[in-house]
């Protein structure tokens, strides 16, 4: 058994083994190393793991790594035909300058790219030197682009530099790609330089030389020459890593005349020092107090004419906890603009609570370089970000090739925290006059309006009506108010509102943020005519209530706050829908539900009309949301929320559109019936007027009028009922006879004399309706829906006459007689003319 185990253990090894050699083979190479070179050569596989058919390097065995050492010389192959997929070459070259002569002037590829395989080519130099001596790089084939950790080069060809802190620690400089601004690179006591060419490049020089200088004091020196505009992004050794401690770095740049220079920091970290302080320092040209320091968070400086140096200094830090010290910052060159030299002035030496910054804005420019747009204060001091502080008057200039680059955001506080005094005071929320005098747009004016909790709310009062912006009805204005919340936690959003809507007023409980917004240049022209006032009001516990007057030629679309998020949980918002007296109000909804699930608690939703004071109530969890309805008073929509389930929001969208009243010809006729009986009642009372005034001498006590009740009593137009005609009855006829022989004895009181009728006349309540909203059932209640509480007209039909008389007759005193009374006492005195 184990024999034949051998057996074909043997046969395919042989089978193996005749497959490899009929392997296709690539071409000899010969690689031939000087003794005393100090050059070494290393073929090894790259990051993409070896093939399944096994790609091999055929030297006198198959192997995967090959190594050359100076005084060797090694003929190879590979097995496969395209070995630069998996292998790499390395060729490292020591360089001794302590105890040797250095090879000074430009360095040479070695051994020559032709005789080495197409593979991926690293060239390493390692060069040493005293801690007194400092080694140049320059690089005069193409000046080197510093990239981040994880950028790549676009052709590939890659260098990475590093230094020595001392014998046996390196500090990465950085690395680089072609065609960017750095031409030297000083570094004391050594270096070390890394140079990646792609197995496709052409490339045969190293394209830098060596020279040697005075030692620098410093870790290095990094020059970066420009020709003309553009930019250079820079970082610190060790970067992303710390920055080593307590050493010194330094940038040189060379501007050429007339150009600008402005440097921004794009990021940055400090470290915790227990010695000396974390600092940049710049030698400007011309400036009398070089150096000048700043701190890593200052604005650093801009608008700088000719060379300048740039240099980090760290410090002694905290062994227990270090931190990162590290800068990656950018220095941009342009040439000045026609305003360079133009100030201006932003006086906020009587502000207390405002602040302004002007700011870079979303840009699309394609580009190859965008100059910097930057604000410079007093001239030097420049960034692409500026903020102004109340207090003080500032003076600015801008160095920026196109300022609609920029724009300005500002904030503005005002708050009343006593309430005694809060009921006086009235702002007007208008633009300072000075945004309107700089050359850059404003972007957002803010204002901040702070109230006691639970003591006062605000009334924010526009002096031209509102609009709500929604998807049916957008705001084409050129500019807008944003509504919301300021209090701290609390994310509620009532919406955004322009000019040319129906809105009055808009009432909220508590601290809001008021933004103007602006969409377009000519925003001033439209914002002189808006003025939006607030004022403080007694506190009421509703989120927000909207006063709306609609408009009669358009709709008006309202919706509740937090449109995209939902009302929040347990909120309720009303709004206050003013109806004219000849005009009828279609309310209607966007959906038939809500969609809501609560939690806990129950979503309500309340229309109430306010002169009628009938009442709907609807659970917006479980019922179908009302039909379109014609509203013919001022009504009330109050929406409470209840603590939804995630995922369920609660938002209403509805609207508002206003018709006029018209009278159908079913109240035409009604009208004609009762006109018609209303006159035939006046002709019987003139004529009993007139008898009663022939009597009127011999009358000794109110006149008592009999009807006659043997007239048939149907209403007319009925079949077979007044066989006569009304000249040839009497239906129309009302006996007058003197007082005192039917029921004399009732009107007499116990002195003989006769009673006077008492008059009384009822008219409508006419005081105010309405002025708050209606206060919802509460959340956790399971209250039925309650319908209308009184009936309303049909649509179309005559409004009632709120002044129109009542009169009713009584007995002066009060008592009530138990006797008959189907015959009525009627009122001797002299009618009275109705109300119009």
């Amino acid at each position: 058994m184990a024999s034949l185990s051998r057996g074909v253990t043997v046969a395919l090894l042989g089978i193996f083994l005749l497959g490899a050699a009929r392997l296709p083979r690539g071409a000899a190479y010969e690689i031939d190393l000087p003794r005393g070179s100090g050059i070494t050569v290393l073929l090894k596989p790259g990051t993409q793991a070896l093939p399944a058919k096994l790609c091999y390097i055929m030297a006198k065995r198959w192997e995967t790594t090959l190594s050359i050492k100076a005084g060797e010389k090694k003929v190879f192959s590979f097995s496969c035909q395209d070995p630069h997929n998996y292998f790499v070459i390395e060729i490292q070259k020591n360089i001794d300058c302590v105890s040797g002569q250095c090879p000074f002037g430009e360095v040479h590829l070695q051994p020559s790219t032709s005789v080495l395989p197409t593979l991926n080519r690293t060239f390493i130099w390692d060069i040493k030197a005293s801690k007194n001596v400092s080694l140049e790089l320059q690089f005069s084939l193409s000046r080197l682009r510093q990239i981040g950790p994880l950028e790549d080069c676009p052709d590939g060809v890659t260098h990475r530099i590093s230094g020595r802190v001392d014998a046996s620690t390196m500090v990465k400089i950085g690395t680089f790609c072609g065609n960017g601004t750095v031409s030297r690179i000083k570094m004391q006591e050594g270096v070390n330089l890394a140079l990646d060419l792609p197995w496709f490049h052409k490339r045969n020089v190293s394209g830098f030389s060596i020279a040697n200088r005075s030692s620098i004091k410093r870790l290095c020196i990094i020059e970066s020459v420009f020709e003309g505009e553009g930019s250079a992004t820079l970082m610190s050794a060790n970067y992303p890593a710390g920055f080593p401690e307590d050493e010194l770095m330094t940038w040189q740049f060379v501007i050429p005349a007339p150009l600008r220079a402005s440097v921004s920091f794009l990021q940055f970290n400090v470290s915790n020092c227990v010695k000396k302080e974390e600092r940049v320092e710049y030698y400007i040209p011309g400036s009398t107090t070089n150096p000048e320091v700043f701190k890593l968070e200052d604005q650093q400086p801009g608008n700088m004419a000719g060379n300048f140096n740039l240099s980090l200094q760290g410090c002694d830090q905290d062994a227990q906890n270090p931190g990162i010290l590290r800068l990656q910052f950018q220095v941009s060159v342009q040439h000045p603009q026609n305003d360079s030299n133009k100030t201006y002035v932003v006086d906020l030496s009587k502000e207390r609570t405002m602040s302004l910054s002007i700011e870079p804005r979303l840009s699309k420019l394609k580009r190859e370089f965008v100059p910097g747009c930057f604000v410079c204060l007093n001239s030097r001091t420049c960034s692409t970000n500026l903020t102004l502080t109340a207090g003080s008057k500032h003076s600015i200039s801008f160095l920026c090739d196109d300022l609609t680059r920029l724009w300005i955001n500002a904030e503005k506080t005002i708050s009343c925290l006593d309430p005694r005094y809060c009921h006086r005071m009235r702002y007007s929320l208008q633009l300072p006059q000075f945004i309107f005098q700089l050359p850059v747009q404003l972007h957002d004016f803010t204002w901040k309006l702070l109230v006691p909790k639970d003591r006062l709310s605000l009334a924010l009062v526009p002096a031209q009506k509102l609009q709500q912006h929604t998807h049916e009805r957008v705001c084409n204005t050129s500019f807008s108010y944003l509504v919301a919340s300021a209090v701290p936690g609390q994310n509620l959003y009532f919406g955004s509102f322009c000019s040319g809507g129906s809105i009055e007023q808009i009432q909220v409980k508590e601290n809001i943020s008021v933004t103007l917004r602006t969409f377009a240049p000519n925003f001033q022209q439209e914002s002189a005519k808006q003025d939006l006032t607030v004022s403080f009001i007694p506190h009421f516990k509703e989120e927000s209530v909207f006063t709306v007057t609609p408009d009669t030629k358009n709709k008006i679309y309202l919706r509740t706050p937090n449109w995209d998020r939902g009302l929040p949980s347990l909120a309720s918002v009303s709004w206050n829908i003013s109806v004219p007296r000849n005009q009828v109000a279609c309310l209607t909804f966007l959906k038939e539900r809500t969609g809501v699930v609560c939690q806990t608690g129950r979503a309500f939703m309340i229309i109430q009309e306010q002169r009628a004071h009938a009442e709907e109530i609807f659970s917006l969890e479980e019922e179908v949301l009302p039909k379109p309805s014609f509203r013919y008073h001022s009504f009330w929509v109050n929406i409470s929320n209840c603590s939804p389930m995630s995922g369920k929001q609660l938002d209403l969208l509805f609207w508002v559109s206003l018709t006029p009243r018209t009278t159908d010809l079913t109240v035409i006729v009604l009208a004609v019936v009762g006109g018609g009986a209303l006159l035939l009642f006046a002709l019987g009372f003139i004529i009993c007027f007139v008898k009663k005034n022939k009597k009127k001498k011999i009358t000794k006590g109110p006149a008592v009028g009999i009807y006659n009740g043997n007239v048939n009593t149907q209403m007319p137009m009925q079949p077979k009922k007044f066989q006569k005609g009304r000249k040839d009855n009497d239906s129309h006829v009302y006996a007058v006879i003197d007082d005192t022989m039917v029921y004399g004895h009732l009107l007499q009181d116990a002195s003989g004399s006769f009673h006077q009728a008492e008059v009384d006349t009822y008219r409508p309540f006419q005081g105010p309706t309405g002025d708050f909203p209606p206060s919802p059932p509460p959340t956790n209640s399971r209250a039925p829906t309650v319908k209308l509480a009184t009936d309303e007209p049909p649509p179309g039909s005559p409004p009632e006459s709120e002044s129109e008389p009542y009169t009713f007759s009584h007995p002066k005193d009060g008592k009530v007689s138990n006797r008959s009374t189907d015959t009525p006492l009627l009122d001797a005195h002299e009618p009275t003319e109705p109300g119009e």
